[in-house]
Order: C-alpha cells, then sequence, then structure tokens
C-alpha cells in the first residue's frame, strides 16, 4: 500500500514534469457550457479541492474533456451510465483519473502498567479513480457539446459582482498591481489598460487572493514568498474557472515565478499540496460573497 510520502512524491514529479513543459495545471482555458467550470462530484456537487482540481485539469487537457462532472466507475454505474472502454491509444492506467483523499484513522493504546487508554489520531492518504462524464455513456445532461464554445464575447458580470460584494478597498491607478496589507487595500492599473481585459480580472482577483489571507488567518509570512504567490496565482484560477473568466495570460507573465516553485516542488513533495489546499480555502471564501448561504461551496474530499 503506498506511503502518504510516496503519493505525495508521485503526484508532485506528475506536476512538475506538466509544469517543465509550460503546462499550468491550475489554469483552464476558457469555455462557456453550463457544464464547464471548476471540477466537481456529479452526486454531491461540490467541488474537489485540495491538489485534486489540478490533477483533473491535468487529466482533462490530456484528453480534451469539457465537462466540469466526474464521479467513480461505480457512481457513474448507479446513475445508469457506463464508462466507456479506454481507447487503444490511450496507455493503462491513464483513462481515468487518480485523486487523492485522507482517510482518518484512530489507534487506541492500552498502557500495560496502568491499563490507561489513549488514542491516536492520524490520517492515511489513499487514491481513487475518477472519470469526467465527457467518457461516460448515458451521461449527457452533464456533458459538454455544440454549447461548449471558446469564442463567445465574456460576461465578466459575474466577476464584477463577487469584486464588489466583497467590500474590498480597490484603488485604481499608477503602473503596478499589489496588495498593501498596512493599509488592507488594493492597488491595480485601469481596466482599460489591461489588453485582453480579462487580464484585469485575472490580476484583480491574485490581489484579492492576498487580501483574503488576512481575513482566513493564514500566515503569509511563515508561508515565504513563493508559497504566498503560488496560492493567488492558483485561487485566481479556480475563481476564473467558476466564473467564466477567460485566463489569457501567457507563461511569459509568470516566468519570474515558476523557476521558484518548480525549485520549492522538487525540494519539497508537500509544497504544492499546502498551496492548493489554501488556494481552495481562499477561492471557496470569495466565492461564497456571491453565493447563497445554503450554496455555498464545501470541499468534496477533504486534502
Amino acid at each position: 500500500m503506498p506511503t502518504n510520502a510516496s503519493i505525495r512524491k508521485q503526484v508532485t514529479q506528475q506536476l512538475v514534469r506538466a509544469i517543465e513543459v509550460g503546462v499550468l495545471p491550475w489554469r483552464r482555458p476558457w469555455r462557456r457550457s453550463p457544464n464547464s467550470g471548476r471540477a466537481a462530484n456529479v452526486i454531491s456537487k461540490k467541488p474537489y479541492n485540495g491538489i485534486n482540481p489540478l490533477l483533473l485539469e491535468l487529466h482533462r487537457l490530456e484528453h480534451d474533456l469539457g465537462s466540469r462532472w466526474y464521479a467513480t466507475f461505480r457512481q457513474w454505474a448507479d446513475l445508469g451510465c457506463q464508462v466507456m472502454r479506454r481507447p487503444d491509444h490511450v496507455e493503462s492506467g491513464r483513462w481515468g483519473a487518480k485523486i487523492v483523499f485522507y482517510r482518518p484513522v484512530r489507534k487506541r493504546h492500552v498502557d500495560p502498567a496502568t491499563g490507561d487508554e489513549s488514542e491516536d489520531r492520524f490520517f492515511v492518504m489513499r487514491q481513487w479513480t475518477v472519470f469526467n462524464a465527457d467518457q461516460v455513456e448515458g451521461a449527457d445532461q452533464w456533458q459538454t457539446g455544440d454549447d461548449d464554445v471558446d469564442v463567445t464575447v465574456p460576461d465578466f458580470e459575474p466577476a464584477d459582482s463577487l469584486i464588489s460584494a466583497t467590500g474590498a478597498d480597490i484603488r485604481h491607478g499608477g503602473e503596478r498591481a499589489f496588495y498593501n496589507r498596512r493599509g488592507d487595500y488594493i492597488r491595480v492599473p485601469h481596466r482599460h489598460r489591461f489588453d485582453p481585459v480579462g487580464s484585469y480580472y485575472e490580476t484583480l482577483l491574485h490581489e484579492l487572493g492576498h487580501w483574503s489571507e488576512v481575513r482566513l488567518g493564514w500566515d503569509h509570512q511563515q508561508a515565504g514568498y513563493a508559497m504566498t504567490e503560488l496560492v493567488a496565482e492558483i485561487a485566481a484560477s479556480f475563481i476564473s474557472t467558476e466564473l467564466g473568466v477567460p485566463q489569457g495570460e501567457s507563461l511569459d507573465n509568470h516566468a519570474s515565478y515558476l523557476a521558484s516553485w518548480l525549485d520549492s516542488m522538487k525540494r519539497d513533495a508537500s509544497f504544492i499540496f499546502k498551496a492548493s489546499t489554501q488556494a481552495s480555502k481562499v477561492a471557496d471564501y470569495l466565492l461564497g460573497f456571491v453565493a447563497d448561504e445554503a450554496a455555498r461551496p464545501e470541499p468534496a474530499i477533504v486534502v
């Protein structure tokens, strides 16, 4: 049975290989469809969190899948659907996507001298295989089809609503974008200065990620600069995917960070797990400003 450390190492190596060839697995190519968005479980309707959105995005990119909906083989069968047979050109073990979750374990101890009982609680990492709705027969209502296009003029109203709902102090002007922790405000150039305009929203959502850190009680100094920037980057991409904001920036705009992120991931297999988990919390916190209380997203799998 794989250990927590071996699973982290395997997952990190997979992500490192993708980034090294120019794929940022948290950045979703823009699609417009009722079934597009952050990867979620078709049964619970809850988005996957932690490292899993990155793994599922790599899976969607590898097989050119558009749907956000995933489930295990058995879950699809319970819905009366059937996972399609693996195509001949797909390697064994790569048709489905492996996700990770932590299973709580309790271990009781009895002191032989006193008879006193104690209990240790810890988490064991496990992997499950899930399949996208576009890989499943009979799952038409969860699939993407002719309505899944990537050329439609984007609707930024959902992003504007979220930004307004946060009540954050956002000041326009200047040549730089940043969050000032001491003054608790965001500075960003005027919207018309961005081309494409989607970059304005990406940038502002990134800075809102930093704005959220204080409100979530996250110690950015202890985490370090590379981790903090990666959290804001991933969170902004998660939110952009959910709200239909085109993610149009090229990798050139992230070159100054990529080397640092890759170095950190290679040195510490837990680095990307910590960053993606915190990014999920940030994304859910910000999306909560535009969600009904009963509909606020909750993690499908805690990692």
